[in-house]
């Protein structure tokens, strides 16, 4: 079958659920009818009369017609004007926001419902082009909506001041937050639907000058399922994490930036050790995504649940397996340490910058190097680049700088973005991950215990693997990424070729 995103939409989307059949597109111009399994054969003949014309019948299993319902209407060129409720506007989300009257009374709901619509369709619009996180930000010239589309913000619309306090309001009332408190930050949660796709927007407020300001986070529950296989990893990276992972007990830690991939990279590892023997019990801040067949407790700081905490109750839970969504003191460390020694294994993450850094910066958390170096199986480290458009993308010879930067032999031909309407010419299209990976065996167990430099540890990590630079730079010859992303995650040193 076609991908969902050339499908055309010509049949409503209560009608499709309801009835259990999809427009598909054809070969030349006849056109294919996906019809779910169990489903009334009858309603073809309305379809027939529809279309005004044949078409090929194709019976698809529940779960897949399902799954293709969500990706047919959710991923959508109308979607965010489906989602407005008004297909008679178009995409032109700035029209809904000229509906939007100036709010006296905050509580006054009476005239909400041009924001609802607008809401609607920003959050749809964001969905169908991959956005990440919707930020509302309101300044005394007027309210600005920026998207961040891998990995980078955009301007998609600018209102009238007026309409912040309404929009923001109406926000905070789907997030059941407090819309009288507007001196403190606070934190909320939408669960909505788009076309059958599950959806988890995490709002956050934090008072401005000027009002305000809202970011929305997209959370999509289907990543809660990515197999690890599908993280990019390359082979020896994968290897080395799937060994690791099948070790008994020990610590496992994925190290990078906020926004790097760590938790995607975490509940793929839980995914593949949740097979139904195992205990796997989870303390998150926020849980993300939930999993079916995995507890999952999230920290409560105002009533005392810290990571310490909640780390130590889940281990009178009896569990096999156990995620902490971050090590960021002595007591989460130590009580992370003794876990894996009392044959738990032990899934975290830790802000570094690389994967040996992970190891220095427990031992700066206090942790006992005979411990640590006893305790650690693997630590993987991982960026995310931009992923350039392969319609579009422009071999070119690398200059002498860049050639310089990457260890590139001058004239060297690496890929610069153009832009075309597939990639909604930014020329990039989706991210990759970059990563290395660190499996600590007996030689770098002792340099632990030793108390090794860290870049002696890093010599014989990356003694037979790639460590970020190189790994970004192999990107950058296939093709896949620019000479100026790597740059951006290679750290500042000199490079063999």
């Amino acid at each position: 079958m076609p991908a969902p995103a050339a499908l055309p939409i010509a049949i409503p989307y209560g009608f499709a659920r309801r009835h259990g059949v999809i427009l598909m597109a054809g070969s030349g111009d006849r056109l294919s009818v996906a019809l779910r399994e169990g489903a009334d054969p009858a309603i073809l003949l309305e379809v027939r009369r529809h279309l005004a014309q044949g078409f090929d019948v194709a019976f698809v299993a529940p779960d897949a017609f399902d799954r293709l319902l969500s990706d047919h209407y959710a991923l959508g060129g109308e979607a965010a004007a489906m989602a407005a409720g008004s297909l008679g506007l178009g995409d032109d989300l700035a029209l809904i926001a000229g509906d939007l009257p100036t709010a006296d009374d905050l509580l006054d709901t009476a005239d909400d419902a041009p924001a609802i619509r607008l809401i609607n369709g920003v959050i749809a619009d964001a969905v169908r082009q991959g956005v990440s996180d919707i930020h509302v930000e309101p300044y005394e010239t007027g309210l600005v909506v920026r998207m961040r589309i891998d990995g980078v913000l955009r301007e998609t619309l600018r209102m009238p001041a007026h309409v912040a306090p309404v929009l923001v309001s109406r926000i905070k009332v789907m997030a059941r937050l407090d819309i009288a408190e507007r001196r403190v930050p606070q934190d909320g949660r939408i669960s909505l639907t788009l076309g059958g796709k599950l959806l988890d927007v995490r709002v956050s407020t934090l008072p401005s000058r000027a009002g305000e300001r809202v970011v929305l986070r997209i959370l999509d529950k289907a990543n809660a399922g990515m197999d690890l296989a599908l993280l990019g990893l390359a082979p020896g990276a994968e290897a080395v994490l799937r060994d690791a992972l099948a070790e008994p007990n020990g610590i496992i830690l994925v190290t990078g930036p906020t926004g790097s991939g760590k938790t995607t990279t975490l509940y793929a590892s839980l995914r593949l050790l949740n097979d139904g023997t195992r205990n796997i019990l989870t303390v998150e801040d926020p849980v993300e995504y939930a999993v079916e067949g995995v507890g999952q407790t999230q920290v409560n700081a105002k009533v005392g649940l810290t990571f310490a905490a909640g780390l130590r109750a889940i281990l009178r839970q009896d569990p096999d397996v156990v995620m902490v969504g971050e090590i960021r003191d002595r007591e989460t460390a130590d009580i992370a340490v003794q876990a894996s020694l009392t044959g738990h294994l032990v899934l975290s993450t830790v802000h570094t910058n690389d994967a040996v850094g992970a190891i220095t910066r427990m031992r700066d958390m206090k942790v006992e190097p005979f411990l640590l170096a006893s305790t650690l199986r693997a630590v993987i480290a991982q960026r995310l680049v931009r992923r350039l458009c392969p319609d579009c993308r422009r071999p070119v010879a690398a200059s002498g700088s860049v050639a310089a930067l990457l260890g590139f032999d001058p004239g060297e031909i690496v890929y610069e973005p153009v832009g075309c309407d597939a990639c909604g010419q930014s020329g990039f299209r989706g991210r990759i991950g970059v990563f290395e990976a660190v499996r600590v065996d007996e030689t770098i167990r002792r340099l632990i215990n030793d108390g090794g430099d860290e870049a002696i540890i890093a010599r014989h990590a990356f003694l037979n693997a790639p460590n970020l630079g190189a790994a970004a730079r192999a990107l950058v010859r296939t093709g896949e990424t620019t000479a100026e992303e790597a740059v951006r995650i290679s750290r500042r040193e000199p490079v063999d070729a």
